[in-house]
């Protein structure tokens, strides 16, 4: 197996691991994916199944030498099982460390678009967090800040789809906010020039498509000719 072509990825069987993933295969690399336990069957290349640690030794003989490792693990709500430190910062010491034990020197991390220093929301802060665990590791690093990943199944796509169903489209806010998505497939060509190219090594990148859209007309645009209605709710609502 060629080392310089073998990467490892977290959260494998999410909608950008598995995406990702399928589009390294089929660009000559030789992809490992971690999944948890009853996930395995949900992705369509190499996987070595662990628990949400990331911790056990057995994993390193299994990536060994890997190029980079991808970590796209991210928690985008808070549970009670399961909050922003536990999973963005802590998991991401642990990656770190794993990394480290299989000899990839390299790692690629989907941060947030707008983290900085000056965070007050508890995701960003966490994103920012898990950046600075990544830029102090001593390992070469991409970190790309991403607006939202669009694409088939995309989770911000199914859940429009789920409230179409339903008759009503809700929109936290005014929804005049205005956000850059970006095709999962040229985040996917991203990949690899973090991968293979000098010019992305130890940088911190702003990951989002080329047209700028408020979130009303990407509604009224997902939406098209379907008589739905559409909600404005307060952003505090649990509604939606």
């Amino acid at each position: 197996m060629n080392q310089s072509r073998s990467v490892v990825i977290t959260g494998a069987n999410g909608f950008v691991g598995k995406n990702v993933g399928k589009f390294l295969s089929k660009n000559g690399f030789h992809v490992i994916g971690l999944v948890r336990k009853g996930n395995e069957k949900s992705i369509n290349f190499a996987r070595v199944i662990s628990s949400d640690t990331l911790s056990e030794n057995n994993l390193v003989s299994k990536i060994k030498g890997s190029s980079a490792l991808l970590h796209f693990i991210g928690q985008g709500r808070q549970t009670i099982d399961s909050d922003y430190e536990k999973v963005n910062v802590s998991l991401t010491k642990n990656v770190i460390k794993l990394c480290k034990k299989a000899r990839i020197k390299k790692i690629i991390y989907i941060s947030g678009l707008g983290v900085d220093k000056s965070s007050t929301l508890g995701y960003f802060i966490s994103k920012y967090k898990a950046e600075q665990e990544i830029i102090h590791s001593g390992l070469d690093y991409t970190i790309l800040r991403a607006s939202y990943i669009i694409g088939k199944d995309d989770p911000l796509s199914k859940n429009l789809q789920r409230q179409i169903k339903k008759g009503k489209v809700m929109i936290p806010g005014s929804g005049n906010y205005r956000f850059q998505p970006i095709f999962v497939g040229d985040v996917a060509k991203v990949m690899i020039k973090s991968i293979m190219e000098n010019s992305f090594s130890n940088k911190i990148l702003d990951l989002a498509g080329p047209q700028t859209v408020s979130y009303n007309t990407f509604v009224r645009q997902f939406i098209g000719v379907k008589k739905i209605e559409i909600k404005k709710i307060d952003f505090k609502h649990n509604d939606w």
